[in-house]
């Protein structure tokens, strides 16, 4: 477990196709100050850039970190949450369609199905271990925010009908990199 030299204020979103964004992360120590300072940065620019969940790979990092807004705080407070070396389990393989963005690939939708209920265990921002299930819109997250740190975009879950919706957008930034 080598982690990088990194200043959090440095920190920026990887937009498609950065080769960040196919990379699968890796563990990081949830009690090194490094990665607690990473991921406090990272609650900071999901809220910045409006977003409900940011992994490590979209800021650059090949570091098994994602955050989410926070799910029991419905004020409009800057208040996130850090799952550090995140391990997810399916408790409900029922399925969901629903639509989803990301923002390391902006203007891009699709409908991705997904299992309805996880479990998930890890630490916090502060190194503690936490876990959590849920059925409602958070389990989506997680498991989207997941799935970034094993090199998985939501365009690699879209049917072939969502894939040519985006066919246009997607060339646009392929051209912009």
């Amino acid at each position: 477990m080598i982690l990088m030299s990194v200043d959090p204020q440095s920190l920026t979103l990887a937009i498609y196709p950065a080769k960040i964004l196919v990379e699968r992360a890796n563990d990081v120590d949830p009690a090194d100050p490094k990665v607690q300072a990473v991921a406090q940065r990272m609650i900071e620019m999901m809220f910045e850039h409006n977003g409900v969940g940011l992994a490590a790979t979209q800021v650059g990092l090949p570091w098994r970190i994602f955050v989410t807004r926070n799910q029991n705080d419905e004020s409009d407070s800057v208040n996130g949450v850090a799952w550090i070396n995140p391990v997810l389990e399916v408790i409900d393989k029922a399925i969901d369609i629903e639509e989803e963005g990301c923002l390391s690939l902006p203007k891009v939708h699709g409908n991705i199905r997904r299992p309805i209920a996880v479990r998930i265990s890890g630490h916090d921002a502060q190194g503690n271990p936490v876990a959590d299930e849920s059925s409602e819109f958070i389990a989506r997250i997680w498991q989207h925010e997941n799935d970034h740190l094993d090199g998985v975009l939501i365009i690699d879950k879209m049917s072939a009908m969502d894939r040519l919706v985006n066919r246009k957008v997607l060339r646009n930034l392929e051209r912009q990199q």
